[in-house]
């Protein structure tokens, strides 16, 4: 029945996303307990949206729930990284295949000036603002997908991966967007296979890298 139909609290996304966007800044650290009363009265509402909220980013991974301690910022590790690099690497050659049928759909010349921009960023290192021009790229690359469930997956995957690991900027800056700018010409040419390959060869350097501090951890 139309009246039985639970409606979902908007004040749940807003505080799950301000949490989310705090943690992968930083702003909360690892282990850190995240109050329900605390942070119900600093968003004005009960305990109710918040303690949804909590459950949303457990599913998310940004978040442990413990019996009679409640809520704490996730401990993330390498392995976890590892195996989101390994998530992330699958989907994103799907969206570059899928993006390339369509020559990048209506993301087309948002893709063009993000490869631009960064690659002028890299040419003059500027290295503060490449990761959000990374960011933007990939992002860009699953919304030429045309799949919308696609995009929320690379969605979330990159926000995790995103989170408490940075890869090694200095020594991947000219790497990174020369391959950004192949992938981005496979896909605007309309050449599926030449783009999910390149994007496949692309996420593997960073999956590399990754491995290699899982199986040399500390170096």
């Amino acid at each position: 029945m139309a009246g039985s139909r639970k409606v979902r609290d908007p004040h749940r996304d807003v505080i799950a996303n301000e949490l989310r966007q705090a943690i992968i800044a930083g702003r909360y650290k690892s282990g850190e307990r995240l109050l329900e009363e605390a942070l119900a009265e600093e968003h004005g509402v009960s305990r109710v949206p918040v303690r949804e909220a909590l459950r949303r980013l457990e599913t998310e991974g940004f978040v442990t729930l413990t019996p009679y301690r409640g809520a704490t910022v996730s401990a993330g590790s390498f392995r976890d990284s590892f195996e989101l690099m390994q998530v992330r690497r699958a989907l994103e050659t799907m969206a570059a295949r899928l993006a390339a049928q369509q020559r990048g759909g209506d993301a087309a010349d948002e893709l063009a000036t993000v490869v631009a921009r960064g690659r002028e960023a890299a040419r003059s290192h500027q290295v503060t603002a490449l990761p959000p021009l990374i960011m933007e790229f990939h992002e860009l690359v699953a919304r030429a997908s045309g799949n919308q469930q696609l995009q929320l997956a690379i969605d979330r995957v990159l926000q995790r991966v995103s989170w408490g690991f940075e890869l090694d900027l200095e020594e991947r800056i000219d790497s990174a967007w020369t391959d950004h700018a192949a992938i981005a010409a496979a896909i605007l040419n309309g050449s599926p296979i030449q783009a999910g390959y390149l994007m496949d060869e692309h996420i593997a350097k960073d999956e590399q890298i990754y491995r290699s501090q899982l199986d040399h951890p500390g170096e």
